[in-house]
């Protein structure tokens, strides 16, 4: 499952995800409604997503549901991964089949380096059907392997092409440096970001206009290993791409390393999502989304006096 994901989702506070547009001075609009020496809530209008980021983002969302739904069709053809260059089936690292037990029912049986779990209903076997993931997570939902594989390098290609497109432009307004780039009082702030995050702690206010070390370091993760690492795998396991780069096969060990390494990192980019939406819901759902739809976002100032 060839995907490059650059999401641009809009955050309120330290534990959402997606990088932030800093906004300049002329880009904020303060309005306040309360009377002079009053200690009531500030709102601050800040224009946070530039109109190339949230067309980056939205494009993403559709590209990356028929990429991942339509890549679990073409695995469900083999649900097995292996090590190396050849499938052995007796040494897969990770295998999703159905199997018969002594008394004639069919269990759904998942292998992960030879520990076995029964995982009947989800995967190996779902509605009366021997097949690794089950019909409503793949496209097409029957198995249809040809119709799989067009789905998924038709969008792979236009989702590659978004996200070198968001990716220059990222360079280009310094987004990726001025917002992912970790400083060194990041770093030296660690423990505590991640102390906020267990806890479920958010920044409000100034705070929440910048990323944090921890999400500056996930997002940049994502944007230029996982993403990329994701794409190479896909191209070397075609035929053709090896027959003119044949050293993108020694690089990762082989077409079966390169198969495994490839879903192993897609499944990790589909946790990064979750944890996302997950967080953008947690953290004023309204107000992010709002920024992702027109750029402008609203940060709620506490306790700050202010002149009418």
């Amino acid at each position: 499952m060839a995907v490059l994901i650059q999401s641009e989702k809009a955050i309120s506070r330290e534990g959402d995800q997606m990088p932030i547009v800093e906004p300049s001075a002329s880009e904020t609009l303060s309005t306040v409604s309360t009377p002079i020496g009053s200690s009531s809530p500030v709102i601050e209008r800040v224009y946070r997503h530039r109109l190339p980021v949230r067309i980056s983002h939205w494009l993403n969302v559709p590209f990356l549901i028929i990429l991942i739904m339509s890549g679990l069709q073409i695995f469900n053809a083999h649900p097995a991964l292996y090590w190396g260059d050849r499938s052995d089936r007796d040494q897969a690292v990770l295998s999703i089949k159905p199997m018969q037990t002594e008394s004639g029912e069919i269990r759904g049986i998942t292998t992960i380096l030879g520990h076995q779990f029964d995982t009947t209903g989800m995967l190996g076997y779902s509605d009366g059907m021997r097949r690794g993931f089950p019909a409503w997570a793949t496209i097409p939902s029957a198995k249809w392997l040809a119709m799989g594989r067009q789905w998924h390098l038709f969008f792979a290609w236009l989702f590659v092409i978004n996200g070198l497109i968001f990716t220059a432009y990222a360079f280009a307004s310094r987004h990726a440096t001025r917002d992912l780039a970790p400083t060194g009082k990041d770093f030296r702030g660690i423990g505590k970001s991640l102390r906020d995050h267990l806890l479920l702690r958010h920044p409000s206010g100034k705070e929440s206009k910048r990323y944090n070390v921890l999400q500056r370091l996930a997002y940049a993760t994502v944007l230029f290993i996982v993403a990329p690492l994701i794409a190479l795998t896909g191209l070397a396991m075609s035929p053709t791409i090896d027959t003119a780069f044949p050293w993108l096969l020694t690089i990762f060990g082989g077409r079966q390393a390169a198969r495994t390494i490839h879903f192993v990192a897609c499944f990790s980019f589909v946790g990064f999502i979750v944890i996302h939406v997950v967080q953008v819901i947690l953290t004023d759902f309204f107000n992010n989304i709002r920024s992702m739809v027109t750029g402008w976002f609203l940060v709620q100032h506490k306790g700050v006096g202010h002149e009418a």
